[in-house]
């Protein structure tokens, strides 16, 4: 009978061998690419382009790059050790997985409220059938339902729906619009920095496609089923891809800005500037174009929300897990069905809905904006600690290359840290 049951077990995939074939595996890379890049990403690059042109494109690549690098710090982490990032976390002692713990209570609540209302406010832009609250609702709501299911390769596949959406509509809208192709090469190749931009570089390299989400990644690894160290250099081909990909369509939010918006004098602020933007690209083309550049907001958005709504509770859930079992091995990874993964779901979800009604208290938004900040450079510190430290086997530590990068990316957070603290005090 036991044998019976071995053999009615799921096998393990293989991994892809060609390139050819690990491209047609990835997902997971795309999946946490596509979570850190949201509306505040869409603003800050149009109101780079609009106020530099294409000068800063090689911040968006700088980004790109640090992001690949500590997103695969964590997936190498998860393959090579199969060990968690939070079991990593804890290994270098309590403080580390106590941070995590308060900024994950603090940070949810804040969260949820925000990318409700950001969704929202996308929606009624295009469907004013309904106030503000209601819309915000509806896609709280709705991220719930599809992330309750538990079924991680249909949350899969609607993400890389919105991914395609959001890629074909903002590419779209910059190839319209004629870009010159010598400006792009050359503020991608030649670094140049303008007075009063050093603020917009680091929030641009700080801000592509990077949030709490990157210590995920290695908790989809584990739902792609993608285990142990045969499968680094999918994971590696993975990561690449997704960050290409973000690269591009960063790109070409700052080439809709300085062909746009470069020689008007309209400012972008806010999630209210994307609607301005829609109106304006209507009046100069047609609805068609304004029409695709709300749906691709949207989707950036939208997809987000349900990449955090997926993901963090993972991190909550291994967390619970990790105290109560001092960091110990576990038999069993986290799931989607464990009860501490549906309560911090539950947390992202309802709570958030009173403060669609009372607002958002100032003093836990400057926390969370802090605590958000601490949380990058803490991800590059630790993961430089674990990776070079004997928790890895030597052929899986980091090398130079890396440890230059993650040594860089944590220079900029701080700077990105700072900012942040001297605006809470």
């Amino acid at each position: 009978m036991e044998n019976e049951n071995k053999s009615l077990a799921p096998a393990s995939p293989t991994p892809p061998k060609t390139f050819g074939q690990k491209l047609r595996n990835v997902g997971p890379g795309f999946v946490t690419a596509a979570t850190g890049v949201g509306t505040g990403d869409l603003i800050a690059a149009l109101v780079a382009g609009s106020g530099f042109g294409m000068m800063l494109g090689w911040a968006i690549i700088l980004g790109s790059i640090i992001k690949y690098f500590l997103t695969e710090g964590v997936g190498r982490w998860h393959l090579a050790t199969g060990k968690t990032i939070l079991q990593g976390w804890h290994s270098l002692g309590k403080w580390a997985t106590g941070y995590f713990g308060v900024y994950a209570i603090v940070w949810g609540i804040l969260y949820g409220a925000a990318a409700g209302s950001t969704s929202a406010l996308m929606m009624r832009s295009m469907f004013p059938i309904m106030p503000l609250w209601a819309w915000a609702i509806v896609h709280l709501l709705a991220g719930f339902a599809l992330i309750w299911t538990g079924k991680y390769m249909l949350f899969e596949k609607v993400m890389l729906v919105f991914i395609g959406i959001m890629f074909v509509t903002v590419v779209g809208t910059a190839v319209i619009l004629l870009p010159d192709i010598g400006n792009i090469i050359q503020g991608i190749v030649i670094p140049k920095m303008d007075a009063g931009s050093f603020l917009l570089v680091v929030g641009l390299i700080g801000g592509v496609g990077g949030t709490i989400t990157m210590a995920s990644y290695g908790y989809w690894l584990q739902e792609k089923k993608w285990k142990g160290k045969a499968w680094v250099s999918m994971m590696r081909v993975d990561n690449s891809v997704a960050y290409i990909m973000t690269a591009i369509f960063t790109l070409s939010l700052m080439v809709i800005g300085a062909e746009f918006l470069h020689s008007s004098n309209i400012q972008i602020e806010g999630e209210e500037g994307l609607i301005t933007l829609s109106g304006m690209l209507g009046e100069e083309f047609n609805g068609a174009v304004s029409w695709m550049f709300m749906i691709g907001a949207w989707s950036a958005a939208f997809s987000s929300l349900l990449g955090v709504w997926n993901g963090v509770p993972y991190l909550f859930a291994d967390f619970l897990r990790t105290i109560r079992k001092n960091g110990q091995s576990q038999d069993k990874p986290v799931s989607e069905k464990d009860p501490a993964y549906r309560f911090y779901l539950i947390w992202l979800t309802f709570p958030p809905m009173l403060l669609l009604f009372f607002g958002k208290p100032v003093g836990l938004v400057l926390l969370q904006g802090a605590l958000g900040a601490l949380l990058m450079p803490f991800l590059a510190i630790t993961l430089i600690w674990l990776l070079n430290s004997k928790r890895v086997e030597p052929d899986y530590r980091n090398g130079w290359i890396t440890n230059g990068v993650l040594g860089i990316s944590i220079l900029l957070f701080g700077a990105l840290m700072v900012n942040e603290l001297i605006n809470l005090f």
